[in-house]
């Protein structure tokens, strides 16, 4: 058995580059020679035999030429049959039975391309691969959708022949990202001294935060497993186990509605550190993102900017704030207003929009439906325009005198032409309403420069939160987070006023990570749980290994996760998260390919001891 000969070699720092020689099947001569990925073939390589393996992505049939653009993960290769140099006119003839999607092996010469012929849309567009041997390794059915970039078929068709989306080559090159991404992030990780530990996916139900998928035990009757929502109490364990720097690509499952940038079932980086500071965590993640931004095209100056919760909710209204554009948030003072309502409204605040005097009616009718479907009351909006009787216009001109009007203008620095939008009412509500505008004018007014990127943390987030509903505290992050020292007298007296050692990472406005230093004393533990209302006994039924564990020695600790799904939809930029998971699910938790979830049998369920519930489909047949 004769090997092909080629000096053509892949470059592997090259973006797409596949692994030289790859293997073939002993039981196939043609199959046992070296292949060589079709894109990365260049006019060095010409004069060398070389063999190629890929998809038809079209074929052009001239009679006595036809040309067909080979694809692989590498790139597109265009491979001529030119009757004159083929060794048999039946391989002509096999040529012209080539469709789209044929999977195809090709050998021959790598012959320079000349003058007009020439593709320099194309990487390989100085070379053709001058075929002398053909081999069909499988014929395809016309596809649902042409496999192709900026294809116009509906999500719901691609997901539907995922392997087929996944072709394209717009959709390879995110996975290849999301590979080069993994391995630059172990890099670092074990440049820094950690370990790659798994921890288990069936676990037990701790439903502190979203809803947990269950497993039911079919060896247990009536007990189940939860998947995990995070690594959390594991990665805690590892440091008590003394292995002091731990980091997981993990498998992370949450019942939870679904949006563009969430899923049922995601991966993040886990990492945890024994002895850590917050200075500690954020360089380290400071260091992995600048190792994985900039060769994006992102540029990741360090150190990153620090911002308080207070002062992003504040100045954003939200603790993710998008830093890139104005239109920030300030509270007004509304004691002189004719308004009742406006008075004794717990808080105010406004935004200036310039221009926005301009907005015709309709465009601020919608904006206060946005804001009423937001939980707002209503919406005040001020046009300020110098040729109307006082300098404005508003749709409660009633609610405003001079001095409120005036106090309104100073406190925004608002100017003829802007538009001001009021805000009245719950503090949560107020942020809520103006912040989900603020980004929305920005979209719309285009106010958000191009290719900007703003890295920021934000820091010292309140440890609970209180819900009105059910009348009680309820952690922020979650029940494992650290208090700050200063504050642990107020735990008990006044909860709300205690902040956490925690700390989030965002980038324009989405948040990529977050974490905190966790808590490594059994007392305060203790203490934590109980202002949640979680007694001794339920704790010790939820926590108790934990809790035991602390016991022998726990050290300081902390750490951070980091949404890998929605940095690489940043990385590729990407608008859903369904473009950089292989086999996502849609709005709705469906897998539109394996037609899950599905149905299961009664046998199944008799075994596990499960009774149908009502509305519960049996399998069909």
């Amino acid at each position: 058995m004769n090997a092909v000969t080629t000096t053509a070699r892949p470059d592997p720092s090259r973006e797409g580059a596949a692994p030289e020689g790859a293997a073939a099947p002993s039981d196939s001569p043609a199959r046992a020679r070296v292949r060589t990925p079709a894109g990365s073939l260049r006019s060095e390589h010409a004069g060398s035999t070389v063999l190629v393996d890929g998809w038809v992505q079209r074929r052009r049939d001239h009679g006595e030429l036809v040309f067909i653009d080979l694809r692989d993960r590498s790139g597109l290769l265009q491979v001529v049959f030119d009757a004159q140099f083929l060794p048999s006119p039946d391989l002509l003839a096999r040529a012209k039975e080539l469709r789209s999607e044929f999977v195809v092996e090709v050998e021959g010469e790598v012959v320079s391309r000349e003058g007009d012929a020439i593709n320099d849309d194309l990487p390989t567009g100085h070379v053709e691969l001058r075929a002398s041997r053909l081999e069909i390794l499988s014929r395809s059915e016309t596809p649902p959708f042409p496999i192709e970039d900026g294809v116009r078929a509906s999500e719901d068709l691609r997901l539907k022949y995922r392997y087929l989306d996944l072709r394209r080559p717009e959709m390879s090159r995110n996975f290849v990202r999301r590979s080069d991404v993994t391995y630059r992030i172990r890099q670092v990780l074990h440049e820094e001294g950690f370990l790659e530990v798994e921890t288990p996916i069936l676990t037990k139900s701790t439903p502190e935060g979203a809803r947990d998928f269950l497993v039911p035990s079919r060896v247990h009757p009536g007990e189940f497993y939860a998947l995990p929502q995070s690594p959390q109490l594991f990665k805690q364990l590892l440091m008590v186990s003394g292995m002091e720097r731990y980091y997981q690509i993990a498998r992370c499952f949450r019942d939870e509605d679904l949006r563009a940038d969430r899923q049922p079932e995601f991966t993040q980086v886990d990492l945890e550190l024994s002895f850590p500071s917050e200075e500690t965590v954020f360089a380290l993640v400071e260091k992995l993102f600048a190792a994985v931004f900039p060769p994006s095209g992102i540029p990741c100056p360090t150190p990153f900017p620090r911002m308080t919760w207070a002062e992003a909710t504040e100045r954003f209204g939200i603790d993710r704030p998008d830093t890139r554009f104005g239109l920030e948030l300030r509270t007004l003072d509304l004691s002189s207003s004719p308004s009742e309502v406006l008075r004794s409204a717990p808080r105010a605040k406004g935004i200036a929009v310039p221009g926005g005097a301009a907005f015709a009616r309709k465009r601020l009718d919608d904006l206060e439906t946005a804001a009423k479907s937001l939980g707002a009351g209503g919406l005040v909006w001020i046009k300020l325009q110098g040729d109307l009787p006082g300098g404005f216009n508003s749709n409660a001109k009633k609610l405003l005198d001079e001095a409120t009007l005036a106090g309104i203008r100073s406190t925004l620095s608002a100017k003829d032409g802007d538009l001001v939008l009021v805000v009245a009412g719950k503090e949560k509500t107020v942020n809520d309403v103006l912040a989900s505008l603020r980004v929305q004018l920005a979209r719309e007014e285009k106010l958000i420069p191009a290719g900007r990127f703003d890295f920021l943390w934000v820091t010292e987030f309140p440890l609970l939160e209180w819900h009105e509903d059910d009348r009680r505290w309820y952690a922020t992050h979650h029940p494992f987070t650290s208090p700050r020292a200063e504050d642990l007298p107020f735990l008990e007296s006044d909860p709300g006023r205690v902040k956490a050692r925690a700390y989030d990472v965002v980038l324009n406005g989405m948040e990529l990570g977050g974490g905190s230093i966790r808590i490594h004393q059994p007392e305060v533990q203790s203490r934590v749980f109980a202002t949640l209302g979680i007694g001794p006994e339920e704790a010790r039924a939820k926590f108790g290994f934990l809790l035991d564990a602390f016991r022998y020695g726990a050290p300081p600790h902390g750490g951070l996760a980091l949404g890998l799904d929605r940095m690489l939809m940043v990385l590729s930029g990407a608008a859903s998260i369904r473009d950089v998971i292989a086999f996502p699910k849609t709005a709705s938790g469906s897998c539109l390919m394996t037609d899950s979830p599905g149905p299961v049998s009664e046998d199944q369920l008799r075994e596990l001891g499960i009774a149908h519930a009502p509305g519960v489909r049996a399998p069909k047949g």
